[in-house]
C-alpha cells in the first residue's frame, strides 16, 4: 500500500529489503555457531604452535568447517558494509563503484583466506 505522494514520486517500496535483512541474520547466526566452533576447537588442541595448527587444519572436517566459516563471515561483512554505503553515501554514482569496489574487496579477501585454508589441508602448509 502506498500513499499518493510515493505513487506520484514513484518512491514504492523496493521489495528487496526484508530478504537482505533476513539473510543478514542467517549469516550472522552460522557466523556465531561456527566461531564458537572454533574456539572449543582451538582450546581443545594440546598447544597453538604452528606444527598442532597445521595437523588440526589438515583434517578434512576442520578444513570444511573453516571454509565455512570464511564464506559466512565475509558474505555478513558485504551485507552489512553494504547498508551502510547505501545508507550514507547519496551520490549514486559513488555509490555503485563502493559496492563494486567493496564486492571486489569481499570476494579477494575469501578467495585468499579459502586458498590459505586449502593449501594447508592438502599440502600441510608446505612453501
Amino acid at each position: 500500500m502506498q500513499s499518493p505522494l510515493g505513487r506520484v514520486r514513484g518512491l514504492g517500496s523496493a521489495r528487496s529489503g526484508a530478504h537482505h535483512w533476513w539473510i543478514e541474520r542467517l549469516t550472522s547466526v552460522s557466523t556465531l555457531l561456527l566461531l564458537v566452533w572454533l574456539l572449543v576447537s582451538l582450546l581443545r588442541l594440546p598447544d597453538l604452535g604452528y606444527g598442532s595448527v597445521v595437523e588440526w587444519l589438515g583434517s578434512p572436517l576442520n578444513a570444511v568447517a573453516m571454509l565455512l566459516l570464511i564464506a559466512s563471515s565475509f558474505w555478513h561483512m558485504k551485507l552489512g558494509l553494504q547498508v551502510v554505503v547505501e545508507d550514507y553515501v547519496h551520490v549514486d554514482g559513488n555509490k555503485l563503484f563502493l559496492v563494486m569496489l567493496l564486492n571486489f574487496a569481499v570476494i579477494a579477501g575469501a578467495a585468499l583466506a579459502a586458498f590459505s585454508v586449502l593449501k594447508i589441508a592438502f599440502a600441510g602448509g608446505a612453501a
